[in-house]
Parts: C-alpha cells; structure tokens; sequence
C-alpha cells in the first residue's frame, strides 16, 4: 500500500489538474473527492505552528480534497488542541498531536512539512525536513538570514525536495495576469515599483521576566535561537519586533510585494541598497522599525521601494498594501486583493480588472483562503506530475534577501554594495556579520 501511494504521488496523471482544483470549487466536499480518488492517493503533510496564521494554513491543506494532515506540532498544547479539532471537523480524521515536528518528519506516511512558526524557525525546519526526504511548504520569509536562504537552496537540489514559499500572490490569477501583461509591454518598460505596507499596531508595552507558562514548551519554541528568558510580551506574535527571533515588517510583510515588485521588473540582485526609518511611534520593547523606507537599485535602470507603516494605516492608492509600476507609458496598480489598474501617463484609467474573491490584507489569520488554495494545489503538482512550482525556493530566496538587504543597511546605518551576481555584500565586514547568525550549541541548522 505505501508503495502504491509512492508511485501515485511521483506518477504523472492527465486527469489531475482537473481535479485538484475540486478541493477549492464551492460544493465540492473532500468527502465528495474521496469517491473519486482513493484515499491512497493522498498528500499526507505535518504541520507545524498551527497559532493564528498557522491555524489558517492548516484547515486550508486539510480542506484541500487530495490531502490529509497527519500531524499537528505545535510548542502550545492550547494551539494544538484547537487545531486539531479544527482539522478533524474538516477531513473527517484526526490528525495526531505531534508536539515536536522532528518526531514527525520520521513517519514515513508523511510527504510534506508545512512550516508556519516563528522566522527563526524558519529555514532549520526546512532542513531537517529536506533531509528527512519531505517536501516543504514554507511561509515567507523563507529564512531569519541570508545564509539560512542560500543553504535551502542548496538543500532543495541536493535532496530533490519541492520547496514552496508561501507568497501566495503569485498564485492568484489577476495578480499573475496583471504581470503578464506588464511583460507584454501595456504600458512600455517599467523602471520603478513603489510597494507599501500600513497597519495600526498598538505598542508592545516593556514585559517583564517571568515564569514559561505551563502549556509552553519554551526551549522547543527558541530552538536555534541562542537562550534568552521567557516575558510576558513576547508570544505569540511580538516575537516579530525582536532581531533576535525575528526580520520586522519588512519580511513580515514586505516580503510579499517586494516579491511582486521583483517579478514585474525581471529583476534578480540588486546593485545598491539603503533604507531609513526606525522605532518612532512608541517607546516600548519593539527593537525592529515600525516607520521604514527600503530602496533598492538594480543594474538594468530599475529600482523597487519598499515603504511600511506598522503604526499608521493610513491607506496608499486606496489600500493598505500594494505595489504600483511606473513604466514609460503609464502605471500599473496592483491593489490588496485579487485586482489591478492600468493607467496611461496622463493619469486616466485605461483599464480595471476587479477582484472577484473575499480578501483581507489585514486579517493577521486567514486572508485569502479560496486563492491560497490555488498556490496549494500548484505545490501538489509540483510533487505529483514534476510541474515547476510558482514559488520555488530559488525565487523565495531572492525575494527574501532583497528585504533581509534592507534591514541590514537599516542596521548598520549605511548603503551596501551588492555584487549582481549572488546578492552579497560587497567590501564591508560589519555588514556581512548580519549574514548569518550565531545559533544555540547543538541546534545549528545543516545541509
């Protein structure tokens, strides 16, 4: 029987794609799927980090007809609980509670961890998984650091994983039909993408030693991460404002439209890179910028802008997030959700393609399910039929390092020096210590 569902997964089936796609049609029930296909023939994942976005992430998998959560790992037996009830009210089955993901990368039923912890958990999970011969899905950033990036690259070839990051936009049909027309030429060349990211978080307070509350393991939540003691401000999501376990908005949510902004100009590594900003709106414990302005210059006359608000949300072209090209004949918008603009250079709008699925930028949880789910399924073919995923972890890298540059020169106060060719930091000591980072003694990730 696991030798039949081997094959199935690694087989190459014309009838798949139409049928993938019923794990996202209205109506059509896994239960209702399950007639078709038998259950062998199903992708069975783990996943860990199932609090708030990771809660999302998985009763989308398990909503996915073609696919069954085996595991749930999470270092919060609240969270697990809730998740696992979730998944099982979706699939029909219950999924194990697994709070350590490493004891589940060692079921051989299992074919995919999904990774939505904490950054800092990001690319060690990857590994290991990798090397235990899973497949990845992967929520962006794909790594804390540009070394962690360049080793999940190399891990993905040596093992012949698929590794998807989860920059679901490229998925979503108006968003990639907008990019195609932009490399058509609708509005000539496009030279530079402005892209935004506004919210009105409230201060983070200054927390206070105290004891790991006991539905915490504390120890298996830091990992990687050099040992610090637990506060009580700290999980489950201002771990985000913190160098230590996190990259800021920047990769919080930047990475998304920079990705976006990346894809339209054709663009890979940048030349130079600066930013401004800082920790202006509150005085409290947040180390990371909440007011940030990353610009980004690439050898073929382009350059990207990244600007993020995290304590003002006043809107940008009428959205809180966005990316905008100025090409030399007009401008393309693409707004929040599932749509786009295009404008000639007197300003007039000489197209509009409108968003036809329920999106919310904002919804820290769950914005976009039902297209989500396309970026799912195109990850399931990549394993089943071999085709090339949206995402792959060679792009998500890109995309990630161009923000993680960012808050590098954010970090050490000055613009870099980019060689074109691999992204890195040229002629400057201080800067590269930020490529990697120290790890606790026996928890360094590995290839």
């Amino acid at each position: 029987m696991q030798k039949s569902r081997r094959n199935f997964i690694k087989k190459t089936s014309a009838g798949a794609f139409a049928l993938s796609l019923g794990g996202v049609l209205p109506g059509f029930s896994p239960k209702s799927y399950a007639n078709i296909m038998g259950a062998n023939e199903k992708i069975r994942v783990a996943s860990m980090g199932v609090n708030s976005r990771g809660l999302a992430v998985a009763k989308n998998f398990a909503n996915q007809a073609n696919c069954e959560v085996m595991h749930v790992c999470d270092v919060d037996n609240r969270a697990s609980k809730i998740c696992i009830e979730a998944v099982e009210k979706i699939q029909k089955i219950k999924p194990q509670d697994t709070p350590d993901f490493r004891k589940a990368l060692e079921d051989k039923n299992v074919d995919v961890l999904i990774v939505t912890a904490p950054d800092h958990w990001h690319a060690p999970a990857a590994l290991l998984a990798c090397s235990a011969g899973k497949h990845v899905y992967l929520e962006k950033p794909c790594s804390h650091n540009p070394n962690e990036g360049e080793m999940l690259v190399k891990s993905a070839a040596k093992y012949k994983r698929v590794l998807q990051m989860g920059n679901q936009r490229r998925s979503w049909p108006n968003v990639a039909a907008a990019i195609k027309e932009l490399h058509e030429g609708i509005v000539g060349r496009p030279y530079f993408a402005k892209t935004w990211y506004t919210n009105n978080r409230a201060s983070i307070g200054y927390g206070k030693e105290t004891a790991v509350p006991e539905w915490l393991n504390y120890d298996l939540w830091q990992g990687p991460a050099p040992r610090k003691p637990f506060k009580d401000n700290l999980i489950h999501y201002n771990w985000h404002w913190f160098w230590h376990w996190g990259t800021g908005e920047a990769l919080n949510n930047g990475t998304h439209m920079v990705d976006l902004a990346r894809w339209g100009l054709g663009v890979d590594f940048p030349l130079k890179v600066n930013s401004a900003g800082g920790r202006y709106r509150y005085q409290d414990d947040w180390e990371t910028p909440d007011t940030q302005v990353i610009n980004l210059e690439f050898a073929n006359k382009s350059m990207i802008t990244w600007e993020g608000r995290s304590c003002n949300g006043k809107l940008e072209e009428g959205n809180s997030v966005g990316v905008i090209f100025y090409a030399e004949n007009g401008s393309m918008l693409i707004e929040s959700g599932n749509a786009y603009k295009v404008f000639d250079l007197k300003n007039q709008l000489v197209k509009e393609v409108k968003n036809d699925f329920p999106i919310d930028p904002r919804n820290l949880q769950d914005p976009s399910q039902q297209l989500d789910a396309l970026h799912i399924q195109n990850f399931f073919d990549g394993i089943r039929k071999g085709t090339p995923v949206i995402s792959d972890i060679d792009g998500g890298f890109k995309s990630t390092l161009l923000v993680q540059l960012g808050n590098i020169a954010q970090r050490t106060g000055r613009s870099l020096n980019i060689d074109p060719s691999n992204g890195h930091i040229l002629s400057d000591a201080d800067a590269m210590k930020y490529w990697s980072r120290e790890y606790e003694p026996g928890w360094e990730p590995k290839i």
